[in-house]
């Protein structure tokens, strides 16, 4: 059984724990998320951050920190519930809104990066690009499903094709290559 810890500033009681994930709720994460690294020290439990911020390069900067987040109001607590059993086997979680703002970032990379990013979308079928696009918005396989009129095992089938394709462990990593926040960088 996996355990997630709440942790209220200053974290000191991050050292007299053994937690599988730590959730860290924080008004500014560019603030509060740097002292949390630092509290853990040599602690390798994987972080999802909560905060109402959304904008791109606070979602970023967490993200680059290997962290999910969650912006707050924009997830239920069955997402919350996912994200964290999702993060003892080493994914990634973001909320639809912090999606987003990695979307946003993304738009505004240099020109060569965005010519990197078709050819590694050009590898994807014409289907598999529709499932990329809603997967990037959010959408689980149940509801890329109902979108798309096929069944959640056709999408799961389809996501294990797109996944191999990007070179991607899973939901995030293939989203963020996907949108070309990282080509080249494992999550």
């Amino acid at each position: 059984m996996s355990s997630a810890l709440l942790v209220p500033p200053p974290y000191g009681a991050l050292r007299e724990t053994e937690a599988d994930v730590v959730v860290l709720r924080c008004e500014d994460p560019s603030v509060s998320f740097p002292v949390l690294l630092d509290a853990m020290g040599s602690m390798s439990a994987p972080v999802i951050v909560v905060s109402p911020r959304q904008d791109a390069d606070t979602v970023v900067e967490v993200f680059r920190g290997g962290a999910g987040y969650l912006v707050e109001g924009d997830y239920c607590t069955c997402m919350l519930s996912s994200a964290v059993v999702a993060a003892t086997v080493g994914h990634t979680s973001f909320s639809p809104v912090a999606c987003a703002a990695i979307r946003d970032a993304a738009r505004q990379l240099p020109p060569e990066h965005g010519r990197a990013t078709e050819r590694l979308r050009s590898l994807l079928s014409p289907r598999e690009r529709q499932i990329m696009e809603l997967l990037s918005t959010g959408l689980g396989a149940q509801e890329i499903g109902l979108r798309l009129t096929l069944s959640e095992k056709t999408v799961r089938n389809n996501l294990s094709n797109i996944y191999a394709k990007l070179d991607a462990r899973g939901r995030t990593e293939a989203v963020l290559r996907w949108l070309g926040a990282a080509s080249g960088v494992r999550v």
